[in-house]
């Protein structure tokens, strides 16, 4: 069974979105999935997948220590496809103990199925780590926005400060220098990794090479969500080489997709998109990242190579472009149908320059900040 867990930096982004069209795609395909929904604090999956109020979920069966796993794992109307409902609503299921934790992986990890999906929940809990760590892969959905594309790359060095923490024995020299820097608090993140890395390896060479082994099989990969512009993709690049240089992971490309208005007429009908609209660019662009991962098969553990790596973000790139095509052309084709009159076209492109007017907005404050931050500590 192949485990991909899936998060983001931040919330809306479409991470859960994502979740539930790749886990219909690739049931589509013929593999038996599960889609389990690990966002204990804001469990929504039931809502994209159409299904109503659920009695009983994750939360249910770790309160309840007599319930079998199997009653909460229910058939769905899409074949091949079962759902794990969160159970958001019972209290204090964002904040699990470690042995709730390691009790409900122990039965995720007991399932029967080709693949199972895990919907993380948004930001970097230490749970939210730990179940993405759960699987030597996994999936970081972002978005061109400066704010989502800098929280992805956070969570990412997070998951890796906790890859060292449960990695360096806690009376070695490495574990009594790691948790001294924890306590340093604001300065810890500001550790150039790659530096305390050499460190280590120079001073306690044990939990370097364990450490390093570790990261030799930690393979996340990058889904660039909500594109506007075929430009927008040229961001993926730029958190890949933050990953390579700062922390020393490297990031495959998974693909790139459009934003779409008809995903919100398809999250009201409480339909997924790919049921909703499976022609439309953003259902393509759905099927095109479940074949990637089809493709891979059992391989898909295994770590690329440098030239397979840099495929990745060309191929996103040209995806890019051929999808803006497309989206372009079905435009087009409304127009001329009548099915959009040019009254809809003028609201459409209104409604992108006040997004796009927001995120320079959003810039222009980030920067005044940056400076700020600066002159002060020029000062020091």
């Amino acid at each position: 069974m192949q485990v991909l867990p899936i998060a983001s930096g931040k919330g809306g982004v479409g991470k859960s979105l994502f979740a539930t069209n790749i886990a219909i795609a690739l049931a589509q395909a013929g593999k038996k999935v599960i889609l389990a929904d690990l966002d204990l604090g804001a469990s929504n999956l039931h809502l994209i997948l159409g299904i109503g109020s659920i009695k009983d979920g994750i939360g249910s069966f770790l309160c309840n220590p007599e319930m079998d796993f199997k009653d909460i794992v229910f058939d769905t109307e899409y074949e091949n496809l079962k759902f794990i409902p969160g159970d958001g609503e019972i209290p204090g299921m964002a904040n699990l103990d470690n042995s709730q934790k390691t009790r409900l992986v122990r039965e995720l990890y007991m399932l029967d199925a080709d693949y199972l999906i895990l919907d993380l929940g948004a930001g970097t809990s230490f749970n939210t780590v730990d179940f993405f760590l759960s699987s030597s892969i996994g999936v970081i959905v972002t978005a061109p926005a400066l704010t989502a594309t800098l929280n992805a790359y956070l969570f990412l060095k997070n998951v890796v400060f906790r890859l060292m923490s449960t990695s360096f024995k806690k009376d070695s020299w490495a574990g009594t220098y790691f948790e001294g820097l924890k306590q340093e608090g604001k300065s810890f993140q500001k550790i150039y990794i790659p530096k305390l890395i050499e460190k280590i390896r120079q001073e306690d060479i044990e939990s370097y090479t364990t450490f390093m082994e570790r990261m030799s099989v930690f393979k996340p990969m990058l889904v660039m969500n909500m594109l506007e512009d075929p430009k927008d993709s040229q961001k993926a690049v730029k958190i890949r080489r933050s990953c390579k240089e700062y922390l020393g992971v490297n990031l495959e490309h998974l693909g790139i997709i459009y934003f779409d208005h008809l995903q919100e007429i398809a999250l009201n009908s409480r339909l997924p998109i790919i049921a909703y609209k499976p022609n439309s660019v953003l259902s393509q662009a759905i099927y095109r990242i479940a074949d990637k991962i089809l493709e891979k098969g059992e391989e898909i553990n295994n770590p690329l190579d440098i030239a397979d790596l840099n495929d990745s973000y060309s191929t996103a790139s040209m995806e890019a472009e051929i999808d803006y095509d497309s989206k372009v052309e079905a435009m087009e084709n409304l127009l001329h149908s009548g099915t959009l009159t040019e009254g809809d076209l003028v609201e459409t492109i209104r409604s992108q320059q006040y997004e796009i007017s927001s995120l320079k907005k959003e810039n222009y404050f980030l920067k005044a900040q940056i400076i700020k931050f600066s002159k002060g500590k020029q000062k020091v």
